[in-house]
């Protein structure tokens, strides 16, 4: 029977994937910050789009940290990056975004880097994080927000990497907090963890360092680098610390699927090219070519 961890995860996929198209849309349609601002969430919570996509990467954390009760964090981080494949393909279908030919090539890797560590992780129950850890993440947590207040002066697709790989790491952290997290004895217990408000106050720096960075043009890039950010940090220490198994004899699978998935998102930072002023010049051409006929 198929483990009721792998249907949240496929669920979170699609979920994800739809998030990051409607809020990359919102970003760009609010003015950029420049400032390591709390208020663009409010002013991207006045765009519908926003809300709708927001609603969506709520139901995609959902079903995560669902997900994370069984199965491994360096499978669970990893199919996050999977969503970006769903978010091309609706970006293509939909807002008639071009993909290049190398960021094709490159979501076709990352799904088979997927494919692999799908085959090669072995459900099972989450090891408790102490009191050490989540001090750590409360470190954490103050190292991401002093980087994002230098990282918000950055334009441009380097803006979008930066910021990206900042959201990752929060991301990540939240995804530490959730794995023992989700398997908290009762609703008291859960709601009177301290990882329950590290995860809250990771997620929401999170959200944040994701909208500024989506303001800066590429979404595929954006997303790219905070998937390639945040695989990392929460792959190590699942497999330290939190009991994450792999199936024997599969080990070399999982490494080579890490590996490829990683290089894969990786790849896509860089090859990445700014939807959303692709589609301004589009319509300034446009606008020109009317002006120019009506002259």
């Amino acid at each position: 029977m198929v483990s009721s961890g792998w249907c949240f995860l496929a669920a979170m996929i699609v979920a994800y994937g739809v998030a990051n198209l409607l809020q990359s849309v919102a970003a760009a349609r609010t003015t950029v910050h420049h400032t390591f601002d709390p208020g663009l969430l409010l002013r991207l919570a006045g765009h519908r789009t926003y809300l709708v996509g927001l609603g969506c990467q709520i139901a995609g954390f959902v079903l995560a940290f669902l997900a994370r009760r069984d199965l491994p964090l360096f499978l669970v981080q990893a199919s996050v990056a999977a969503g970006l494949g769903v978010t091309a393909i609706l970006g293509v279908l939909v807002l008639k975004w071009r993909l290049p030919a190398a960021e094709v090539a490159l979501l076709a890797l990352l799904f088979a880097g997927i494919t692999a560590l799908v085959l090669a992780a072995r459900p099972a129950p989450s090891r408790q994080l102490g009191t050490a850890g989540s001090v750590a993440l409360l470190v954490a947590l103050g190292v991401i927000a002093v980087l994002g207040f230098f990282a918000v002066r950055l334009h441009g697709a380097p803006g979008s990497v930066a910021l990206g790989s900042l959201a990752g790491l929060a991301f990540s952290s939240a995804a530490v907090a959730a794995r023992p997290l989700a398997s908290a004895p009762s609703a008291e217990a859960f709601l009177a963890h301290p990882l329950f408000y590290l995860l809250i106050v990771h997620s929401i720096v999170g959200q944040l360092l994701l909208g500024l960075a989506m303001q800066r043009g590429s979404t595929t890039a954006a997303v790219a680098a905070m998937d390639a950010a945040g695989a990392v940090p929460a792959a190590i220490v699942g497999l330290l610390l939190l009991n994450d198994k792999i199936w024997p004899g599969r080990e070399w699978l999982a490494a080579v699927g890490f590996l490829v998935t990683l290089a894969s998102v990786i790849g896509l930072t860089r090859y990445a090219e700014p939807q959303h002023h692709h589609a301004k010049a589009r319509r300034r051409d446009r606008a020109m070519v009317a002006a120019s006929r009506a002259g």
